[in-house]
């Protein structure tokens, strides 16, 4: 199992990391955001009903705003899950300047279409949705979009979870399940949303999740618990897995 800390010399960019900590409730109001995650609050996500029809658009800020009585708009999200060809899975460690869930392990890649870009509200089989993966890829993690095409994502199922983050924030997504097994992928991750990442081998998963010193996000830990497993182990036979009209719900 590999590890890699990131660092901003290895981008290129002089700047220091903003310090956030999780020992106490995260206020907004109060509190300095660092300026990618502010300026990527004004992206519009795709509001949707329980059955992921799109009901309309919304900023991420007002997407994972958690109002007074508990709620958060559910929109529609992604989880990438990729793999090497010696099916050891990319983890991440989110960085501590995320909005939700800061600090936490993660699978390779999660955010949601955008409302405007072009393309991303496709429908047929996800295409929007593995768009909007590949471009999030190459902002997160440094994958060029030269090294990944729609089409290499198998898009397994959805699920529907909701999770308050910090009693402010939170998620609440129709999120997809999008698998992906690719070799020598270029990794040159953004230090604004990716502080370390890891490739992990199948047989050790139990033991990174029991020795790492930081909590799992809801959804990974979600999907770890349920199907991520099965899948793993039936990578070469994932078509026969693939199930897009079911929603699970968590």
């Amino acid at each position: 199992m590999s590890n890699t800390m990131i660092s901003r010399g290895s981008r290129g960019v002089c700047a220091i990391l903003q310090e956030v900590s999780c020992a106490f409730k995260r206020n907004y109001a109060k509190m300095e955001v660092a300026p990618l995650q502010k300026a990527l609050l004004q992206e519009l996500c795709i509001l949707v009903d329980e059955q992921d029809k799109p009901v309309g658009e919304a900023t991420k800020e007002y997407s994972h705003r958690v109002a007074q009585d508990g709620s958060i708009p559910l929109h529609r999200a992604f989880s990438v899950f990729l793999f090497n060809n010696n099916g050891d899975l990319l983890v991440q460690k989110r960085s501590p300047t995320k909005i939700t869930f800061p600090e936490m392990y993660t699978n390779t890649c999660c955010s949601h279409p955008s409302a405007k870009n072009p393309g991303e509200a496709e429908e047929d089989n996800a295409l929007g949705i593995k768009k909007a993966a590949r471009r999030r890829l190459a902002d997160e993690l440094g994958i060029p979009v030269s090294e990944v095409q729609p089409t290499d994502f198998n898009y397994l199922t959805r699920i529907h979870y909701y999770a308050s983050s910090d009693g402010y924030w939170g998620e609440h997504e129709i999120d997809y399940i999008l698998f992906l097994q690719k070799d020598k992928v270029s990794l040159d991750p953004n230090p604004d949303e990716v502080s370390e990442i890891r490739w992990v081998p199948r047989d050790q998963i139990e033991k990174f999740v029991k020795e790492i010193n930081a909590p799992l996000t809801p959804w990974f830990k979600l999907i770890l618990n349920n199907k991520l497993l099965y899948w793993w182990d039936n990578l070469k036979d994932l078509d026969k897995l693939q199930d897009h009209s079911t929603i699970h719900r968590f």
